[in-house]
């Protein structure tokens, strides 16, 4: 699991977005709002962005090779498949075991689900946005019990190069959310988890 605040928040109205927090074997502070939550509770955290982590799995995978089949399901049509390809050509020995995007219909579900269960992948990459990617995920991770699942978000759309990621100077400061904010204005009302989320960390601190 890749926390941030946004995440967090939704895990107060949606208990089973909660369930699968507390159940998940690893959660990592995915936002600048966690890792000072963190840091009030006097505990050492810094935070480790969910794109990069996934892109830290890919390149050990690229250095395995074939023992380590990874799959990419979710974004628009075609967004995936590049992003897929992109990696291979960066790690030739990438193998990828299946590529699907994020709008099957329900009648080709079914065959997808019995894809995994038949190649049983070691990496399950699912970007299919908050929380409903962590909500297939818990649904559908015992088709691959050893799998390494996680939930990657936009991040097929980056490295697709259909968007592009905040500059480091931004993402060095915790600002990324502002550059994603330029970058899809319409988020607004989503981007105010943030501050409401400080406040109730200083608000937890005191």
């Amino acid at each position: 699991m890749t926390l941030n605040a946004e995440m967090a928040l939704q895990a107060e109205q949606i208990p089973a977005l909660g369930a699968i927090i507390q159940g998940a074997e690893l959660v990592i502070p995915d936002g600048a709002g966690v890792v000072l939550y963190l840091r009030l509770k006097g505990e050492r955290s810094q935070r480790c962005p969910g794109i990069e982590l996934a892109a830290s799995l890919l390149a050990k995978a690229g250095e395995l090779g074939g023992d380590y089949p990874v799959v990419f399901y979710g974004g628009a049509v075609g967004v995936a498949a590049t992003a897929a390809a992109k990696w291979q050509e960066k790690y030739p020995g990438l193998a990828i075991a299946a590529i699907q995007h994020g709008y099957l219909t329900p009648e080709d579900t079914p065959d997808f689900l019995e894809q995994l269960a038949l190649i049983q992948p070691k990496i399950v990459l699912v970007g299919l946005g908050v929380p409903r990617q962590e909500l297939w995920i818990a649904q559908h991770r015992h088709l691959c019990p050893q799998a390494i699942w996680i939930g990657v978000g936009g991040s097929f759309d980056i490295w697709a190069g259909v968007k592009t990621r905040a500059p480091s100077w931004l993402r060095d400061n915790n600002l990324e959310w502002l550059y994603r904010l330029y970058q899809e204005p319409w988020r607004w009302k989503r981007m105010l988890a943030l501050p409401k989320f400080a406040l109730r960390a200083l608000i937890s601190k005191n």
